[in-house]
């Protein structure tokens, strides 16, 4: 079945900056999503969103906020939802005049699979943390000490296994990476201390 939303504008103009509070986002996560891993998954994705918002562009709390809501529900109705993936979510944040720069965020981290292409910063960001980050946490899981003393190399030597997380699309992280015109070294670099965080 064919998850591709046939649209590419989202949201409305006047909703800009209108983006519910961390509690709220919570709870329709908590609503949504059952399965701890992929709770899991959405809350490290959203962190490494806010880190990179803040630590790279300087942006304000209030944007900050803006990011980490785009990584915390990108992936809100894969669970229940998994044929609809992820026009449940968009029309659930369209119903609640979310920020449309979000709503285009979530709508673009899977090009492939939704034909919408990530244009602004938010957007690509998403499209290169959330499958690397899945592949790295595989990686933590793997190892005794797990993200402690984890090397760039390491994640680099299970990127090429195609064995290991094959369900990772490391064709769709190399082009995330070079849509975000950032080398794959350098991602893995920024993740995997920030993401340890929420191990």
């Amino acid at each position: 079945m064919s998850r591709r939303l046939e649209r590419s504008v989202f949201g409305r103009p006047e909703d800009a900056g209108k983006v519910m509070t961390l509690e709220e986002g919570m709870d329709l996560l908590n609503q949504w999503v059952k399965n701890p891993r992929l709770q899991l998954h959405m809350r490290q994705v959203a962190h490494l969103m806010k880190c990179w918002a803040a630590e790279r562009l300087q942006l304000s709390a209030a944007d900050q906020h803006r990011w980490y809501m785009a990584g915390l529900l990108h992936d809100a109705d894969w669970e229940k939802w998994p044929d609809a993936h992820c026009s449940r979510i968009i029309e659930e944040l369209e119903h609640r005049h979310q920020d449309p720069e979000i709503i285009h965020a979530i709508a673009s981290h899977g090009p492939h699979h939704f034909g919408v292409i990530p244009v602004s910063a938010m957007d690509k960001m998403l499209y290169v943390f959330d499958e690397l980050s899945g592949l790295i946490h595989a990686y933590s899981l793997m190892r005794p000490e797990g993200y402690t003393g984890m090397e760039v190399k390491g994640v680099l030597k299970r990127f090429k296994e195609k064995k290991f997380a094959a369900n990772v699309s490391r064709e769709e992280i190399l082009e995330a990476c070079t849509l975000a015109e950032l080398p794959l070294e350098e991602v893995i670099a920024f993740i995997i201390p920030r993401q340890a965080q929420v191990a």
